[in-house]
């Protein structure tokens, strides 16, 4: 059945497109994951490596997906099968589309915490212990699944606007306030007594703890950070105009993406300092804590101990933070699926909106009540999945399509491209750097 134009949807811009893509790389992992990570391994020393990892094994991949999607103008499963007759890569494409539905599974799970938090701030200011703590509970398996239905619902609204009226403008809305957010509590935090010491933990280099386990940690953190290996920047390559510039606006997004990064460090790391001046500790069994309780435990407790006024509206501030980070994220991860039965089915886009993001709630509810389910599908999707989808697309490119194919198509929006260092550079990265160091990190992961 043929799908019309307005289901499948376009780009009205190219910032629309930005800002899409670099809110689908913009999620939880850039906000507490990163922080954590930096001031643990080697403050700026880890992050010059991230730094080198995101552009040299990021980027490449990243305008690979990009122009696999604009050239088939198709959803991960079609977009191998439009531009190759090879069997197995649809598989691939596949594979993106089920990683997506599992990682969204339990994302919407995660998010929906941040979202309670936000609540259980205010009502920790007026008294209502009991209803905070009801919304601090993250074992409540009820209380989970109501959460996540709401942050759910929210997705599917929004994807169910289509591309240019619901994806763009929601995030053309979000991205911008949440740097906003982000860069007026770095501001309120730095200018406490007692940030200074996270400072120089963040900016401040220890080239000691250079070694081939950092290496490879930045190096994987920049590859989920970016939402390679699962389809989501085929999807929104494939609504991206032919003259558009690929390159370019692959590396405005890894640029917007690696900038919020480093705001969140410079907000986080400095605000687990602050905390440990107020009393907090922000340690466990001799070591940093892990960005999971430094954002459900530590950070409240700091807010509390600010107390008043001030204190709820940091908290508040900071939670709906991280529910702006994880709405940016979710849309993506339900756009891949609701894309495939679009295309493959002939679905209309609301339809399939709320038929696809319906199916992957009701795994989402079974997350919330056996948590320790996040583990075993961020293990298996996100550690193992992303890795495998990336490596696998690089191979594609590199030696099924081609890259000669993948520049032709990068043409359309960059006429000079074949007169270009990124004509000699990428190919190498593509046929032989990337997938060396995704395969590597893939085996560590398995291991």
């Amino acid at each position: 059945m043929a799908v019309t134009t307005t289901d499948r949807g376009s780009w009205n811009s190219k910032l629309g497109f930005i800002l899409a893509a670099a809110g689908s790389a913009v999620g939880l992992g850039n906000i507490w994951a990163f922080p954590t990570k930096v001031a643990t391994e080697g403050g700026a020393a880890y992050l010059l490596i991230y730094l080198l990892c995101t552009f040299a094994i990021g980027f490449p991949v990243m305008a690979a997906e990009i122009t696999i999607g604009r050239r088939s103008g198709k959803n991960p499963v079609g977009a191998f099968r439009a531009i190759s007759d090879n069997k197995f890569f649809p598989l691939v494409g596949l594979w993106g589309v089920v990683c997506g539905v599992m990682i969204l599974s339990f994302y919407t799970v995660i998010a929906g915490w941040a979202f309670g938090f936000a609540f259980e701030e205010i009502f920790y200011f007026f008294g209502w212990s009991a209803a905070a703590d009801w919304l601090t509970d993250t074992g409540n398996g009820l209380k989970n699944a109501i959460i996540a239905a709401v942050f759910m619902f929210g997705t599917i609204k929004i994807i169910t606007g289509g591309v240019s009226d619901g994806i763009e403008r929601a995030t053309k809305a979000m991205m911008p306030l949440l740097i906003g957010i982000i860069v007026i509590m770095i501001v309120y935090v730095l200018m406490q007594p007692g940030s200074s010491e996270g400072v120089r933990a963040y900016l401040l280099p220890d080239f000691s703890k250079i070694n081939a386990g950092l290496i490879f940690s930045a190096m994987g953190q920049a590859f989920f950070s970016l939402s390679l290996g699962m389809g989501a920047l085929i999807t929104y390559g494939s609504y991206l105009n032919k003259k558009e510039n690929i390159p370019q606006a692959a590396a405005f997004v890894t640029l917007a993406d690696v900038g919020i990064a480093f705001l969140a460090g410079l907000l986080i790391v400095p605000a687990m300092y602050l905390a440990q001046s107020q009393g907090i500790n922000i340690s466990a069994g001799g070591s940093l804590a892990s960005s999971t309780d430094l954002v459900f435990q530590i950070l409240p407790a700091l807010f509390h101990t600010i107390g008043g006024g001030v204190g709820m509206l940091l908290g508040v501030t900071f939670f709906l933070l991280l529910s702006i980070a994880a709405l940016t994220s979710t849309i993506s991860l339900l756009e891949v699926p609701v894309s495939y039965v679009i295309d493959e089915f002939g679905v209309k886009r609301k339809k399939a909106a709320w038929s696809v993001g319906g199916g992957i709630f009701v795994i989402s509810a079974l997350v919330a009540f056996f948590p320790v389910m996040i583990g075993w599908f961020d293990y298996l999707f996100s550690s193992i999945g992303l890795p495998l989808g990336g490596f696998l697309i690089c191979l594609f490119v590199g030696y099924f399509w081609k890259t000669e194919n993948a520049i032709n198509e990068m043409e359309y929006g960059f006429a000079g491209i074949k007169q270009t260092l990124f004509v000699k550079v990428w190919p190498v990265f593509i046929k032989y750097i990337c997938p060396a160091a995704i395969l590597y990190n893939l085996i560590t992961n398995f291991i």
